[in-house]
């Protein structure tokens, strides 16, 4: 049997320190989301993560294709296991790709909600979707009983979106029904997305997005520790942010509270 979520215990300096940035949303959150993009981690793995940081995390995805390469009882308990912690699973973006493209959308999802999975991510990262294939395909999964979200953008920087097309199927996806957008930037977030190819977030593009949509609807994926800064300077400690690396959970977690140098020096210089 897993442990219970952190949240669930007493904290070592509870009476004694606080947090630097105060007022950071708790589970279960509407605003101030994380989800963590996980590959080659173990059972043992996820109950460290649970163990460790399942306060903070609100959704897990089972990244790209990769539970079609693991054993079936493995996957089955690490989903479980995340769910009796209240963490959201689905599998990842490009799995629904690949189903869409051998044309077995509808079996994915029956397999994924067998299987455990609560939500769905709808993306067209790789594949070609039209407008009416999109809304298929999200209506489709609302029905199957998953909370759905969708990403935006492509995969490859050579097909990079435009700000304006960017923002036209972020209100094209919300007007279909998902719970919010992901904004893509892989792993790298170099050349894709809002991260330009030294992988600084070009903050123009971002107020473009935020002029015109609600950041409660967005959810910024942001791997790298300077797009982090970025968002959480820009928008407070309870953006939402995505695609974060398992082992780089509490450190996310720590820039959000301003447990960290990077965002303590700035309740430290508006204190002075």
């Amino acid at each position: 049997m897993t442990a219970s979520p952190p949240a669930l215990r007493p904290r070592a300096w509870d009476g004694v320190l606080t947090a630097p940035i105060s007022g950071r949303t708790a589970k279960p959150r509407k605003i101030g989301t994380t989800f963590v993009s996980v590959k080659g981690v173990g059972i043992n793995g996820i109950r460290d993560l649970i163990d460790v940081a399942g306060d903070y995390v609100d959704r897990v995805k089972l990244a790209f294709g990769h539970t079609i390469l693991i054993d079936e009882q493995v996957l089955r308990e690490k989903i479980a296991v995340l769910r009796a912690a209240n963490i959201d699973v689905n599998p990842g973006g490009t799995l629904g790709e690949i189903a869409l493209f051998q044309g077995a959308f509808v079996p994915f999802l029956r397999r994924a909600a067998d299987l455990g999975f609560n939500t769905i991510e709808v993306s067209d990262g790789t594949v070609q979707m039209d407008d009416s294939t999109r809304e298929r395909c999200i209506k489709q999964a609302l029905d199957a009983g998953f909370q759905v979200v969708s990403e935006v953008g492509k995969k490859d920087p050579a097909e990079n979106l435009i700000v304006d097309e960017t923002l036209r199927q972020i209100h094209r996806d919300l007007e279909f029904g998902v719970a919010a957008v992901v904004i893509e930037s892989r792993e790298g977030a170099r050349g894709i997305g809002v991260f330009d190819a030294e992988g600084k977030v070009k903050g123009g593009e971002v107020d473009q997005i935020v002029a015109e949509v609600e950041p409660s609807s967005l959810i910024w994926e942001a791997p790298s520790k300077a797009g982090q800064e970025f968002f959480i300077g820009r928008f407070g400690a309870n953006v939402n942010l995505g695609n974060i690396a398992p082992v780089d959970m509490i450190a996310v977690e720590a820039l959000r509270q301003g447990l960290r140098g990077d965002t303590f020096r700035w309740v430290v210089n508006a204190a002075r």
